[in-house]
């Protein structure tokens, strides 16, 4: 972490919202809302409501919804990051993305109450832009307001669009604003996708590094790397190719991605950078191809959006559905199995699950319901899953308590939670969405480790059984002596410090 046009002294990284109250960033998601909009942003705020809504659920537990953003940024060449907040905030954030792998600097311009109200922040801010736009080391820097600055007003809207050739995007993503860190990764692509696309209308752009013979399918949405590749494959037959991945690595494949036949939008919550690809003329297509049902309906709209003829279409479906249906009958799936997450990837794997044998009655995502992930849910739906938009952690443990699953596909908590049950489990992020899951790979790549992990469901009752009481409640831990729990004793300080509390208020009143 490097830090960027840092006085050499300074005060703690603290700042009151409202100067009639003490409550700063600690205030809740309210305050921080209501700040803002007092200072200006509620416009932005009204755009990320409108892009990613909350309903029928609140806001999903999640990580910071920034990591999403930053991750994006980190991972495009020639591109350079820096971060406004508090320095709590910036510190677990860079901590997080190093430990997912960066391997550079991310930059942080700090603040204190004086810089914060007199404006002074976002000078720092500028001035630090300043000092990194090199063309020689950078096509693009990414400005991004953490929680503070976007509730105290801190306008990035006013950065040059441009310094030395350098491009320079600004962009808020509060925790109160943006719900998950997944679709924080859409707000940068979005940002990014229409710097680019406005550029390309101002004339010509530079030309991806790699162009294919043929018109390319843009893939909306962060995939395993050898999905593509399958995905150019499966293409090939209706005189397609597969196009960029958004979020892309590099600033000229958004052209490319921009210029795409139609855009196939695998991951369904890409809300702004849909936005962003209509706007330049462009069809999106949701779903992705998967199993054998997902992926003959894929390849048909692909191909009706693209215009290819229903001979091609059956073409294109008969050279790659027998290999998908031989990959799944050769590595079947037995068991009840609940999925949860918040990739984003859900539906999908809970798709490739079903076709290749498994129960699956329940799939939960941190991710809201939107048009592109419609066909996903209604095949689900009429097999008698239970989907659960924006699902929160109580309602992913509830449906491990109900349905009693032979594995449990979940988050860390979730996963957590299933193993103390002697119920075998499996993270989603790291075990499941790091494998393929398109075309005849994807097929048959779940079977080995799902399969694996239900076989341990008898090991996992012996170790229950052996540690059975250890670590729970008041006698957590190792004793000689197993502690007395002492419920008086807890209603007695919890009625004192009750008692306390209405004492503070009744002086603060």
């Amino acid at each position: 972490m490097t830090d960027l046009a840092a006085p050499t002294e300074r005060a703690p990284d603290r700042i009151d919202l409202d100067p009639q109250s003490a409550s700063g960033c600690h205030g809740g998601a309210d305050t921080m809302r209501d700040a803002a909009i007092k200072a200006g942003k509620s416009e932005i705020l009204e755009q990320f409501e409108k892009d990613y809504p909350v309903g029928p659920h609140d806001q999903p537990q999640s990580m910071c919804p920034a990591f999403g953003s930053l991750r994006v940024g980190l991972r495009m060449r020639r591109t350079a990051t820096i971060l406004s907040g508090s320095a709590c905030c910036v510190y677990g954030l860079t901590f997080t993305s190093h430990f997912y792998g960066a391997r550079r600097s991310v930059g942080y311009v700090p603040f204190s109450s004086e810089t914060l109200v007199t404006g002074k922040l976002f000078e720092d801010i500028k001035e630090a832009v300043e000092q990194m736009a090199d063309p020689e080391k950078y096509d693009t820097i990414v400005v991004t307001n953490l929680c503070v600055p976007t509730a105290s007003g801190v306008p990035l809207r006013l950065l040059p669009d441009a310094i030395n050739g350098v491009r320079i995007i600004g962009i808020d993503v509060p925790g109160f604003g943006v719900p998950t860190h997944a679709e924080a990764k859409d707000v940068l692509a979005g940002a990014m996708l229409k710097y680019a696309r406005e550029e390309a209308q101002q004339g010509p752009v530079a030309a991806p590094a790699t162009r294919a013979d043929k018109p390319g399918v843009t893939l909306l949405g962060e995939m395993f790397p050898a999905d593509p590749v399958g995905i150019g494959m499966m293409l090939a037959p209706l005189g397609l190719a597969a196009g960029p991945v958004v979020p892309t690595r590099e600033w000229r494949e958004l052209y490319a991605a921009l210029d795409g036949a139609v855009i196939a939008a695998i991951h369904p919550f890409y809300t702004a950078s849909v936005r962003e690809f209509e706007a330049a003329g462009r069809k999106v297509v949701g779903s992705a191809p998967v199993a054998v049902d997902g992926t003959a309906v894929w390849l048909a709209s692909i191909g009706e959006a693209t215009g290819a003829s229903a001979e091609q279409i059956a073409a294109a479906q008969n050279v790659i559905l027998p290999s998908i249906r031989k990959a799944l009958a050769a590595k079947p799936i037995t068991g009840r199995i609940t999925v949860s997450g918040y990739e984003g990837s859900e539906l999908l794997v809970a798709r490739l699950l079903i076709e290749s044998g498994a129960e699956v009655p329940y799939v939960g995502t941190a991710c809201p319901r939107t048009l592109w992930s419609d066909a996903d849910r209604d095949w689900l739906e009429a097999r008698g899953v239970r989907v659960n938009y924006r699902a929160s952690l109580e309602q992913d443990i509830a449906a491990v308590e109900e349905f009693g699953p032979d594995l449990a596909i979940g988050t860390t908590p979730v996963v957590q939670h299933a193993k103390a049950k002697a119920i075998p489990a499996l993270y989603f992020t790291n075990l499941i969405s790091a494998r393929p899951l398109m075309g005849p790979a994807g097929a048959g790549s779940l079977a080995q480790v799902v399969n694996a992990a239900i076989g341990n469901r008898e090991r996992f009752a012996r170790m229950r059984e052996f540690f059975e009481g250890v670590g729970e409640g008041h006698a957590s831990g190792i004793w000689e002596e197993t502690p007395v729990d002492r419920p008086k004793f807890k209603a007695k300080y919890a009625a004192q410090n009750a008692a306390a509390a209405k004492a503070a208020e009744a002086v603060g009143s």
